[in-house]
């Protein structure tokens, strides 16, 4: 994994992927009092469920792999380069039903803790 950047920089958010083989990975690339900014790495078969945050606004971008965006009662294709937002309250989640590892950057406003 890379360090994280001590200065405004470029870089690749697939460079800080986390995988755990029992369930999501995560990793966190940026965090402030006002955002955070990290991965949420999923191998084929995980998922991360149906869940809604309070006064927390939270903004889904796929950089590598597919699966599906979960939302009530709707299952959303998920593929390199499609973005989901998900307003505070919103029931979301992802699920990896593909057959290759999924990468999606997760920025969440504010971070957790910092409402």
């Amino acid at each position: 994994m890379a360090d994280l950047p001590k200065h405004p920089d470029t870089l690749r958010p697939q460079d800080f992927a986390a995988f755990k083989a029992e369930k999501m990975g995560k990793a966190t690339i940026f965090e402030s009092e006002r955002i955070l900014v990290g991965l949420n790495c999923f191998e084929p078969g995980q998922e991360h469920p149906l869940h809604a945050h309070e006064g927390m606004d939270k903004v889904y971008q796929v950089i590598e792999g597919r699966g599906v965006f979960l939302l009530e009662g709707r299952e959303l294709p998920m593929e390199p380069g499609v973005m989901l937002v998900a307003p505070e309250g919103i029931p979301h989640g992802i699920r990896n039903d593909g057959r290759e590892r999924l990468v999606v950057t997760a920025i969440l406003a504010p971070g957790p803790g910092k409402k």
